[in-house]
């Protein structure tokens, strides 16, 4: 009675659940595995077969260790809309997934209508908790969306364009008519940004602290918050444009304009690091994917491209238009036009694009601005008559690093976070395309060519050297004076050959550089009577 329905005896008496952790570990752990191991029985040498069953000892131990870390550190999964049969995920309407979710995930669902000061931008903090608004009519308000509670909302009595939140919840920079404006949680007016002019789009770099503005007359500034000095300004010298984004995988900007180009810029270079044409008409929005080597443009010729920044190629183009784009934690791509939203995924992992999910607004809402909110899937959505919220399923990343962004910070982690980030922070000169450089091994220079001093007194020193030299003594017929003359003689010779060589060269070179003469040159016959003629001697 060994086995049973061919089971084994062991696997029967273990309870299901018991059962069931195995399976899960056993998976995980093959997740973790560098492939199939080496087959150590065929092999005849001991010595290779003893180092070999050492390191896939460690390659299983390391597979262990990576399993139970995912195990109790990453507990949540994420997950995407399914579809059964013929349906399609973005058929899917808003309603029915409100009726599947819990209560606290319907209530990231809602809709607020305030026509008279529309339309709206929206802003995140880094864990998703806190959300900025901005009426374009002067309503400035500050959210906490974990609770839904309103902290506080001011009038500015002017136009507000853009609304961004700088290292944390206490403090947020809106773009009004005039100049950008810094204010704290409490509403209260810290400081006004009278060098970047009248703002059309703002974007903060949280590692660098520094805040990046474009205004009306194309000028692009960088202010460090922290000490309160400009680290750059520059002109685009492509016009207006309110298309900027910040890559936040190596802190350029990119600006999109009304050429079609995106260009791409640092705090420390007055030249643009690149220069793209990407779209035939005007850009309309521009997005960088999380990982920073994915970036989608949308063009007024209703195409969006997928870029490689790596190569600087076009991955895949889609049809449509987009006013606004954004990338989720997960990859997931957000467009919007009109009224209208489409979410664009790549669940396969080819880096295909492909429709996703929909929504489509009351008819004749305009929207302003879309923005996945961080840790949660949600969508918010400014717009022309308020501000929604929709659930996207598998856009937020489930499993938040209380080290990066905690949701639920109290006040002393995030004063201890904000002194943490400030001791880490990065000077405006490690902005660069390719970040990973900085750190790495400089290459070995170029030999300086030695002045003419320099090899002098090396060639001197080889031939004091050279006659410094003890000479041995030898039998009797071979230490003539003669002999050890010559002999010395050669020694000279020999170290000031390469001297001699490296001249030789250094002429040629010379030589082959050096302008034939005017003689050498043969001129047209029309031409001979103008050339200049030898003075007799």
């Amino acid at each position: 009675m060994e086995e049973e329905l061919g089971k084994p005896v062991a696997e029967r008496i273990l309870p299901p659940t018991e059962q069931e952790v195995l399976n899960e570990e056993d998976v995980k752990i093959k997740k973790y595995l560098r492939g199939e191991g080496a087959n150590l029985e065929v092999l005849k040498d001991k010595k290779l077969k003893g180092q070999l069953s050492v390191i896939e000892d460690l390659y299983g131990k390391s597979a262990k260790a990576a399993a139970k870390v995912e195990k109790w550190l990453m507990p949540s999964e994420g997950g995407y809309l399914e579809a059964e049969g013929l349906e399609k995920t973005w058929r899917i309407r808003q309603e029915t997934i409100s009726h599947e979710v819990d209560i606290l995930s319907r209530r990231n669902q809602h809709d607020i209508i305030l026509p008279a000061l529309g339309p709206y931008s929206l802003d995140y903090t880094l864990n998703g908790r806190y959300m900025a608004i901005a009426g374009r009519k002067g309503h400035l308000a500050l959210v906490d969306m974990k609770d839904l509670n309103l902290i506080k909302e001011f009038q500015v009595k002017e136009t507000v364009r853009d609304v961004v939140f700088l290292h944390n919840e206490l403090f947020f920079a809106a773009a009004q008519k005039k100049y950008p404006y810094i204010y704290n949680r409490d509403g209260t007016e810290l400081h006004c940004l009278k060098e970047h002019g009248s703002v059309l789009r703002l974007q903060f770099l949280k590692n660098h602290f520094l805040l990046a503005s474009i205004n009306k007359f194309g000028q692009l500034h960088y202010q460090d918050v922290t000490t309160g000095s400009m680290a750059g300004v520059f002109r685009t010298g492509l016009g207006r444009t309110d298309v900027m984004q910040v890559n936040p995988f190596n802190g350029v900007i990119a600006t999109g304009h009304s050429g079609g180009s995106v260009v791409m810029w640092k705090p420390t270079s007055s030249s643009p690091l690149v220069k793209m044409l990407c779209h035939q008409g005007p850009v309309s929005a521009l997005a960088f994917h999380p990982n920073g080597h994915l970036m989608a443009t949308s063009g007024c010729e209703r195409k969006i491209k997928l870029w490689d920044l790596r190569k600087f190629e076009v991955l895949q183009t889609l049809p449509g238009h987009a006013k606004t784009l954004d990338f989720s934690q997960k990859g997931l791509l957000a467009c919007g036009t009109g009224s209208y939203v489409q979410i664009l995924g790549d669940l396969a992992g080819s880096q295909n694009y492909t429709r996703y999910m929909s929504h489509s607004m009351v008819k004749g809402y305009q929207i302003g601005k879309i923005l996945f909110r961080p840790y949660e899937d949600v969508l918010g959505i400014g717009h022309s008559m308020g501000w929604s919220s929709i659930l996207v399923p598998g856009s937020g990343e489930p499993n938040f690093d209380t080290w990066v962004a905690n949701p639920f910070e109290t006040s002393k982690q995030r004063r201890e976070k904000e002194v943490r980030s400030l001791l880490d922070k990065l000077p405006p000169e490690t902005i660069a395309l390719n970040p990973s450089k900085i750190g790495t091994v400089m290459a070995v220079k170029k030999k300086e060519k030695k002045t003419k001093k320099e090899r002098e007194a090396e060639e001197e020193s080889a031939i004091d050297a050279a006659k410094n030299i003890t000479m041995k003594k030898k039998t009797k017929g071979r230490n003539k004076p003669t002999k050890r003359e010559k002999k010395k003689r050669e020694i000279i010779d020999k170290s000031k050959k390469p001297f001699l060589q490296e001249q030789i060269k250094e002429e040629e070179e010379l030589s082959r550089k050096r302008p034939r003469s005017s003689e050498e040159v043969e001129l047209p016959k029309s031409l001979q009577r103008f050339a200049r003629k030898k003075t007799a001697t």
